[in-house]
């Protein structure tokens, strides 16, 4: 590149930053703004890095979770002579399972607008009630899990019950995996307070829960509910 040519790629790279209408615009009048990543401010601070890390964290869970729900609609009706899903679902205890986990999803919700009020007492509340929540999930779930078992009802029996234990299976610990991150999180907001470090933590942890949550209501209503009335 000329020298002549330098100066100009500079001035179009300003005039770029001061332009509303133009993808790099910084909102500071042209100024490089620190830790954003490019030009003379140096790398990305490391909120910003971890930001898109758990995003791109978040996005690999939703694409491993949606093969899990195509291979248990291809494998529905690979029973094998065994059990189908009508006569494996007890829809009374799966109907407590999602009222729990959509419960335990408004509390977390509350917990980070006590967060973002910076109310300690009520964060810590409203994280425990989120955590009692997706506990009793979880040993509803075992249950049923325990009492299929006992009838032989268990994942090698068919193709069909591979795919469903699964999917439900894989979400379950994705849950047990929240409360043990919920745990950790309780513990660093009493000893360290409303650090950013921390905030931004509790920021991520709300986004793993609310995409659980979503989960849920699609195996729910896929796998539950259209499986009883199909």
């Amino acid at each position: 590149m000329s020298n002549a040519a330098f100066p100009a790629s500079v001035e179009a790279i300003r005039r770029r930053r001061e332009d509303p209408r133009q993808p790099g615009y910084d909102g500071h009048g042209g100024e490089p703004v620190a830790g954003a990543g490019h030009g003379e401010t140096g790398p990305a601070n490391k909120r910003i890095i971890v930001g898109y890390g758990f995003w791109i964290f978040l996005l690999s869970d939703i694409v491993m979770f949606s093969c899990f729900f195509a291979t248990f609609a291809v494998l529905r009706g690979a029973t094998a002579g065994g059990p189908t899903i009508r006569q494996i679902v007890e829809l009374p205890r799966v109907e407590w399972e999602t009222a729990l986990l959509l419960a335990s999803s408004f509390t977390c919700g509350l917990s980070f607008a006590a967060t973002n009020a910076k109310n300690l007492l009520w964060t810590q509340i409203c994280l425990v009630i989120t955590g009692a929540l997706g506990l009793g999930f979880v040993l509803l779930e075992v249950q049923e899990f325990i009492n299929l078992s006992n009838q032989g009802i268990v994942p090698q029996r068919s193709g069909f019950l591979t795919a469903f234990f699964s999917l439900v299976g894989c979400h379950g610990l994705h849950v047990t995996a929240g409360l043990l991150w919920l745990g950790t999180m309780l513990a660093q907001v009493q000893v360290k307070g409303f650090r950013r470090e921390i905030v931004h933590r509790l920021i991520c942890f709300n986004l793993f829960w609310h995409a659980l949550d979503i989960v849920w209501v699609g195996i729910f209503t896929l796998v539950y509910l259209m499986g009883t009335i199909a």
